[in-house]
This record gives C-alpha cells, structure tokens and sequence, in this order.
C-alpha cells in the first residue's frame, strides 16, 4: 500500500468500517447517520484505492485521492447492496457487514513475493530514461483498471434492483427509506420476527391464512357494516410476489340467504369456521405490510386490522389502516368497550398521499402501555389511554370490502387491493 498508508491508517480504515456496522444497533441519531454515512461512502473505496496505491509522488496525492475514493465508495456499496435487493433480504445492517469485511480484506498487508536480485552479467549497460512528468506507472494504470471494473460490475449488477418488479422491490423504489419485509421495526429494541408472508409462491400458503372471518359457511361478509360483498376464495390470488384481493361487480348468492351484487377477497390469520382454531394469533407486537390500494376508491373499503381471537367479534379492534372510499387518505382506528358496553374509538386520519400509486407501508406498534400508528415509517399517531389499550390475543385481517358508507358508482365494475408482504415482529 502507499506510504501514506501506514498500519495506523489501515486500522482506523478497518475500525470506521466496523463501527458503521456497528451503529446499527444505536437508536436512530446523528451519530448513527454520521457513522453509517462514512461506512459506506468514504471507506471502502479509500481502502480500494490505497490497494491499488494511488499515485503518491506529489504531497496533494491524498487530495487527488478522493474523488476515485468517494466513487468507489458508492460502486462498493452498490454492488454489495444488489444481491441483498434482489433476493428481498436487505438490511442496512447486513450492507454494512459486508463493506466492512471487505475493507478488512482490502487494508490487511499482503506479502509480497521476493525476485532474486538481477544477475550483473546479463544487466543492460543501458538505463532506459526516467518516465516523463505527469506519465502514471504501472501501479497508476492496475488502479484505473480496477475502478473501471468496480464501475462496470455496478452498472451490471445495480443498473435496476427492482427490475424483477417484486413488490417488495417496489416498496422501496417509490418509498425511499420504507421498512422492508425483513427490516426490524422502526422503533428500538430487541425484536424478532414471528411471522412473515412475502408471496413468492403462485398460490396462497393455507397453513397461515384463512379466507374468510370466522363464521366462514361457503363464504361470509361484515353484515355490520350492511357491506355489498360476499367473500369468496376464488378472489384471493398471488403471484409474481404480491397478494391480490380481487372485487368483482357480479351477483352472488350467500349461504346466509341473501343475494349481494359484488364478491371479493379477504384473508385472515384465524380460522376456517366458528368451531375451527385460529392459525396464528398475537397478542402484542409490530405489525407492517406493504400495501398498494386500488385507484378506483369510492365505494370500496380496503383495511389492514386485528380482531379478537377468542371473542370472535369487535370490540376491541386496532385498525391499522383503513382506505373509507378514499385513495389518498388512511384511517386509523383504535375500538373498546366502555363500561356501559357500548363501542367506544378513537382514531386519526392521515393525507393527502397518493395511496394508490405505489406500495406503501403500515404499521402498528401494539404495547401493554400504548398504540402507535406508521406511515412509511413515520409515526402518525399514538394513543395512550390504559382503558383503551387491547390486552387479548389478536388475529390479523386484510379485506376489501365493498359499499360501506357509498356503493361504487356506475362504471366501476371492479377493483383490487395488493399486498406485497406482511410481517409481525416481538418484542
């Protein structure tokens, strides 16, 4: 390595690195971001640049350094970030693990193979002449030869992380900063995760999800809320890694004895009927998913909730996010009951955004103490209230009701709501 880069340099090189990695564990802050910033911008592309022993003849070298650092800082960066992209598995912190054992590799000290020293007897008498002034050397040349392959390995492997057009992908390309599938929960604390469904299978993984509320006979609806679907099967489809909760203007007969002129699709992580066991409940925790609701809004009802396991009814109720006839606003709803029995709720709404336009994540944070409401990761509501806060175990509904509050108007003969993932994280 260069003679500016001397054992010190190396070691504070390997220990910024690791202590980016590092800071992932610190609550979100300036020393975080500062630390994280320098892992992956300025790090590892000095350390690839001393590798190669950039130019130091001249005392700006170090200066003149810089510019070819901070690139391949970025390549570095990217080319570790594609594969995690691509397989849905990034985390900031796994990005800089991986940075961090490579600059580790780039500033060890390699041994360097020694040449016999040259016989004098077959040494030409002649000297060839000093290299011109400003004419780069060998070393020069391997620098630029391997920056130019750090750049085309990035355009290759990063020109579109997304391009497999997964909705976990696309979650995060037109949400920057968004949680993903496999990211821990906004909040810190030592989560870990107790259910994941991100879709990559071409049918519906039955072992987790039920397709109806729990009075499921051929099918059910919410006749509370007087809604005009009746929930089918065969309008819950996946595919190409996305959820999708299908409505259909087309009459059909419920066992119940009514007729309703819209079937749609809804999952729920309970059971297949009254007397069955629920899949999976929760009692405490974060829930997130990635939702895309559909652009044709009025009359439609698209929500992400928890309802009692046990009670097999309402309240209590966390509504994580509901879209009442609206693409651009989301409601959020937190329901008990008062002393004197009756439904009790708080709730908050948050617009305007374009809802439909993109996935988008929502989330809860449920605590014996306290309900808090994400947007993209950012908190928009919170409650408080101990007489409010649910403390029974919880199943977990997406649906896409129809006609509540508004029946869809003429022309609009269906519409569909997309989840690229769902995740519940505990503490």
């Amino acid at each position: 390595m260069n003679s500016f880069a001397g054992p010190a340099v190396r070691c504070v090189l390997a220990g910024l690195a690791w202590a980016g990695a590092a800071a992932t564990v610190l609550p979100a802050g300036r020393v975080r971001t500062v630390l994280a910033a320098v892992a992956v911008l300025a790090v590892p592309g000095t350390a690839l640049v001393l590798r190669c022993r950039w130019p130091a003849r001249s005392r700006y070298a170090p200066t003149a350094a810089v510019v070819p650092a901070v690139a391949c800082s970025a390549v570095l960066s990217a080319v570790a970030a594609a594969p995690l992209l691509l397989t849905h598995t990034f985390t900031a912190r796994r990005v800089l693990v991986e940075l961090a054992v490579l600059t580790t590799l780039l500033v060890l000290p390699y041994p360097r193979r020694r040449l016999p020293p040259p016989d004098p007897a077959t040494r030409s008498t002649r000297e060839g002449p000093p290299p011109p002034p400003g004419r780069y050397d060998r070393s020069a040349l391997r620098a630029g030869a391997l920056v130019a392959a750090c750049v085309l390995a990035g355009a290759t492997a990063c020109g579109d992380p997304t391009a497999d057009g997964s909705p976990a992908s696309r979650t995060q390309a037109a949400v920057p900063g968004a949680q993903r599938a496999t990211d821990p929960p906004t909040p810190p604390g030592p989560w870990h995760r107790v259910f994941l469904d991100d879709f990559t299978g071409s049918r519906l993984n039955t072992a987790d999800w039920a397709t109806c509320y729990d009075w499921n006979d051929g099918g059910c609806t919410n006749a509370g809320n007087h809604e005009l679907q009746w929930y089918l099967p065969g309008q819950v489809s996946v595919g190409n890694g996305d959820l999708a909760l299908t409505a259909d203007r087309r009459t059909t007969h419920g066992t119940d004895g009514k007729t309703y002129p819209w079937t749609s699709g809804m999952v729920s992580t309970g059971r297949d009927h009254w007397d069955g066991a629920p899949r999976h409940t929760f009692t405490y925790g974060w829930f997130a998913a990635a939702v895309k609701v559909p652009v044709a809004a009025e009359g439609m009802f698209p929500a992400f909730w928890l309802i009692p396991a046990d009670a097999r009814g309402t309240p209590p109720e966390i509504d994580i996010a509901e879209f009442i006839n609206s693409a651009s606003h989301v409601d959020s709803n937190l329901h008990w009951r008062a002393p004197d029995g009756s439904d009790t709720h708080i709730g908050n709404r948050y617009g305007p955004a374009d809802f439909s336009g993109g996935y988008h994540v929502f989330a809860v944070d449920w605590q014996p103490d306290s309900v808090t409401w994400y947007v993209d990761g950012v908190q928009r509501f919170k409650v408080t209230e101990p007489a409010a806060i649910p403390h029974v175990a919880m199943e977990l509904v997406i649906n896409l009701a129809v006609g509540f509050q508004t029946a869809p108007p003429p022309g609009t003969d269906s519409a569909r709501l997309d989840v690229g993932w769902v995740a519940v994280w505990q503490r």
